[in-house]
């Protein structure tokens, strides 16, 4: 459960990388069949229908519904019960009860009093908080639930679940008061720079609107003192079924369905005198705001420019080419600034600008800054230079028609890939549909619309874009930064003459540098396969080319129009000095950004814009390689890349000297941060002080030699034989074997076949305490991590992973739901072959100081009674479950296959083994995992790594 905060729009480098501000957090007498209007939900004059994929209506009581068959993923079914209420309808001393009672719906309902709720999914197969999971926002809370929908009581029993959540809560005041505590600790967890600063300018950024005065996340005064009945008002006054709608999305029967809603919900009431629904919004009076807050804890100086103004959204046709109108704004905006960040002294750590939503019922042109240490002015100029650019100039006619084309393409993939399509996909359409009515007209007709719009769009509807958000009135300039950095930053006055002055420059139009050429200049000499091997089990096959390249060939129909792709061979930085450690381990990161072939790393990405392919290269530890995907038309093109990677990396010193600026400008107050500082000492000590572990540094970033990263990856990439591809998705066998022996069978082999090195890079043995003392906020950071030598394999594996789960499963019944102590326990195990077999198996949490030895004491003790006694039956019933229902989705899924058939390679495993899943997971038993923990959690090596406040 969370709460958001979503400041649409916004990007995670920004200053504003809030969430939305969200939280994840009974069987009555069957109703007479309601009355369904559908004609209500019928579009008015002009507007776009809703996707006819969907049935809709709405009962006579008001409450509203969805439901889709969609059979990806197969025997699944996706519930949401959204609410249009948010933090936005609390009175002033109900500041948080909105995300509250979110909470409290997981606490005892109806048909599921207590937390018979989270225990009935649980053995259902649903991992609370991993798929069972709320949020509430500003504007709207809503619940979401996955299920198995081949199990007739469990899709049931989700309906009646979802009715409860309508109107089914207990509210026990015994209940409310546990969570009180768990509310408070996960507002705790948001404590910290970011949050101080946004207390600073969110005023600014708000202006007098119900926004800035109604953070979902609540007031401590309220969550600490509210009674009981303040709760029950709110959920009478606001839970009713005209602000409600169910939204089904599954393999499911539509007909059924339907008539269980109706059964369910109609009896649903709402309150006598009920409450209007006000729509709260911003109202723009034309003035500007400047704000810069400061702190000592932040990491980076940034900029926000927000000009804002009325929204538009997307209804009616109409609406929709202007939709596309921007997107292909924005698509041109971005290559602009990713070239002002390809620069070899990039004038900014970060830059970039956009149009698009912000929050209620307004849009923002919005530029945002990240940058480079005392260079503020140079890096605000830099990206403001642009937008006036594109006021004097526009794009061009070649930007313009490039990004048609490339629009159209991703239009067209989406297309194709509709049949297959999961079903999430369709349930947020559909919740946006009815929370804000944005059209959801549905895949086939947005690829007709975008066919009909696209290719009569003209240069000038695009350019006139910037005219509509050129304004200098509704302007919010938001700096924030460093604290020693407090007295140098400007004043609005300076930013203004900044902006100024950029308007007096010369400034040139933009040119272009964009060519379209052929990857390949020679075609390479193929090779050919010289052994096949059908590995029927697991319905692939195996290819051995003459030149030692093996390729394991997984055809699936899953995903449409989809192929994962990836190498790998063992070696990686291991087989390097620790001299050489910092260059190895840069290596595949500079050939990455030197682009690739007769393309630097911007037009790469401007040749692979419209397209499907994404693809990186790697170098780890222990491993090279590359993971790629692409559509069947475009694999030709990725193999020519994955051959270009062998034969011919670009070496591009620009890159080179734009990486050292960047992460020299990075390491500048990196310290500053309280979690960098407890993660970087739990890496170090983790890593038992190997020099590879440490914190970066200005020390270590002088140590990286550009040459010597080109001849590592040369080096690393210069023996195919010892490569195995795989290849899984939408393909035909014969159809790629061509393909597979030209670009991957004249691969040059050494026939080397190195393995990775072991390093002797682990945790050391003993226990092991070390307090990290840094931070304003009163609250602490626990780490846990046993950790030794391993018996690697399939089983064992499977019984780690149980032996994890019910651990976590005890965590939260005790630490948070018994002891109201911590917001999310985290449990988490880690094991490997290569180089050597090793495990750690982790317990984390965050909780407010003075209560880290009770929850250490807590945890450990729990790992206590697993070693004393076993798990309960009931708790491996419910892995069991989950594990058994998570396997049937994975196996129906190309990316499970992908790494499945890349970590047998690593790990030289039994491909085979998958097919035991069955067998192995029966014969996991509390006794099994008893003698587990003895054996893994003995408690001779542990380390335990806390952070509390500085003081």
């Amino acid at each position: 459960m969370q709460f958001k905060i979503s400041i649409k729009g916004s990007s995670v480098t920004a200053i504003f990388a809030l969430s939305v501000l969200c939280s994840f957090a009974q069987n009555k007498k069957a109703a007479p069949l309601a009355n369904v209007s559908h004609t209500s939900m019928r579009p008015a004059q002009g507007q776009l229908s809703l996707d006819p994929a969907v049935r809709t209506g709405r009962l006579a009581n008001g409450f509203t519904y969805f439901i889709r068959r969609n059979i990806n993923p197969k025997n699944r079914v996706i519930f949401y019960l959204a609410n249009k209420i948010g933090s936005l309808v609390e009175t002033d001393n109900q500041q948080g009860l909105a995300h509250f009672m979110e909470h409290m719906n997981f606490n005892g309902t109806t048909n599921f009093p207590k937390n018979q709720l989270v225990d009935y999914l649980q053995k259902a197969g649903v991992r609370f908080g991993a798929d069972i999971n709320a949020y509430t926002s500003f504007d709207e809370t809503v619940y979401q639930l996955p299920l198995p929908s081949d199990n007739p009581e469990v899709l049931r029993n989700g309906i009646q679940i979802m009715r409860d959540w309508a109107k089914g809560a207990m509210l026990d005041s015994v209940e409310i008061e546990k969570e009180r505590g768990v509310v408070l600790e996960e507002k705790r967890l948001g404590k910290g720079a970011a949050q101080r600063m946004q207390q600073k300018y969110f005023p600014v950024l708000f202006g007098n609107s119900r926004y800035g005065q109604r953070l979902p996340i609540g007031i401590d005064t309220v969550l600490n003192n509210f009674k009981p009945g303040s709760l029950q008002r709110f959920y009478h006054d606001w839970y009713r079924p005209d602000l409600q709608a169910l939204i089904v999305v599954g393999d499911i029967n539509v007909d059924e369905i339907e008539k269980a809603i109706k059964q369910k919900f109609a009896d649903l009431k709402n309150p006598v005198n009920e409450k209007p629904r006000i729509k709260y919004v911003f109202t723009l009076n034309g003035s500007n705001h400047f704000v810069k807050a400061t702190d000592p804890e932040e990491t980076s100086t940034q900029v926000q420019v927000l000009i804002k103004r009325q929204a538009r959204p997307v209804k009616t046709t109409d609406d929709y080419r202007t939709y596309i109108v921007r997107k292909l704004f924005n698509h041109m905006l971005s290559n602009r600034c990713l070239e002002l960040a390809q620069q070899k002294q990039p004038p900014f750590i970060y830059g970039g600008a956009n149009v698009g939503s912000f929050l209620g019922n307004i849009d923002a042109f919005t530029m945002r800054l990240i940058a480079n240490p005392g260079e503020l002015e140079k890096g605000f100029k830099a990206v403001w230079r642009e937008t006036e650019r594109l006021k004097r100039y526009g794009f061009t006619a070649g930007e313009f028609e490039k990004a048609k084309g490339d629009y159209l393409k991703n239009n067209e993939n989406t297309f194709k890939q509709r049949l297959t399509a999961y079903s999430d996909q369709f349930v947020g359409e559909y919740l946006t549909y009815f929370l804000n009515g944005t059209a959801a007209p549905g895949v086939e007709k947005e690829y007709a619309l975008t066919q009909a719009i696209v290719p009569l769009l003209k240069l000038k509807d695009v350019n006139a874009i910037t005219s509509n958000f050129s304004s200098d009135m509704n302007r919010d300039i938001i700096v924030t930064a460093p604290e020693r950095d407090k007295t140098s930053l400007p004043d609005e006055l300076t930013v203004n003459k900044w902006i100024a002055t950029i308007k007096q420059e010369n400034i040139s139009p933009y040119k272009d540098s964009f060519t379209q050429k052929a990857l390949l200049t020679t075609q390479p000499i193929p090779g050919k396969v010289v052994r096949q091997i059908d590995l029927d089990v697991i319905k692939a096959t195996e290819l051995i080319l003459s030149n030692g390249v093996k390729a394991i060939l997984k055809p699936t129909k899953f995903s449409d129009n989809d192929i994962l792709v990836k190498a790998i061979a063992p070696g990686g930085s291991s087989l390097y000095s620790d001299a050489d450690y910092e260059s190895a381990n840069v290596a595949a990161y500079l050939v990455t950004t030197s682009g690739l072939g007769g393309y630097s790393y911007n037009n790469l990405n401007k040749f692979l814009a419209g397209s499907t392919i994404a693809s990186g290269v790697f170098l780890t530890d222990y491993s090279q390689g590359i993971q790629a995907a692409a559509s069947p038309g475009e694999l030709e093109t990725l193999l020519q890349m994955f051959y270009l990677y062998f034969t011919a990396p670009r070496k591009d010193s620009v890159a080179f000297e734009r990486y050292i600026a960047e992460t020299r400008a990075s390491l500048t107050d990196r310290k500053n941060s309280p979690e960098n500082r407890f993660y970087d000492t739990l890496s170090a000590i983790s890593g038992n002080y190997s020099i590879r572990r440490t914190p970066p540094s200005l020390e270590k970033l002088n140590q990286i030699d550009f040459n010597k990263s080109y001849q590592i990856f040369r080096q690393q990439f210069s023996d195919a034989a010892n490569f195995t591809f795989t290849f899984v998705g939408d393909f035909n066998i014969e159809e790629v074997k061509p393909l597979i022996e030209k670009y991957l069978g004249s691969l040059p082999a050494t026939y080397l076949h190195e393995k990775a090195k072991d390093l002797g890079i682990q945790p050391p043995t003993g226990k092991i305490t070390k307090i990290v003392k840094a931070g304003l906020e009163p609250k602490a950071t626990v780490s846990l991590k046993f950790s030794g030598d391993y018996d690697f394999s399939y089983a064992n594996n499977l019984e780690m992973d149980a032996m994890a789960e019910v651990l976590q499963i005890r965590l939260i019944e005790r630490l948070r739901e018994e002891e109201s102590g911590v917001y999310s326990p985290g449990v988490n195990v880690r094991y490997s072959k290569t180089p050597a077999s090793r495990y750690v198996f982790s317990i984390s949490f965050g909780c407010a100081p003075v209560n880290v030895e009770k929850l250490i004491a807590s945890a450990l003790d729990e790992v206590d009674k697993i070693k004393r006694f076993g798990p309960t039956e009931i708790n491996i019933e419910k892995f069991k479950a989950e594990k058994s229902r998570t396997h049937e989705t994975q196996l129906r899924a190309n990316d499970f296959w992908s790494e499945y058939l890349n970590d047998n390679v690593l790990n030289e495993g039994d491909i085979y083994a998958i097919n035991d899943f069955n067998t192995i997971l029966e014969k996991v038993t509390p006794e099994n995992i008893k003698r587990k923990a003895n054996k893994y959690l003995s408690g001779n090596n542990l380390i335990q790594v806390i952070l509390l406040p500085q003081k």
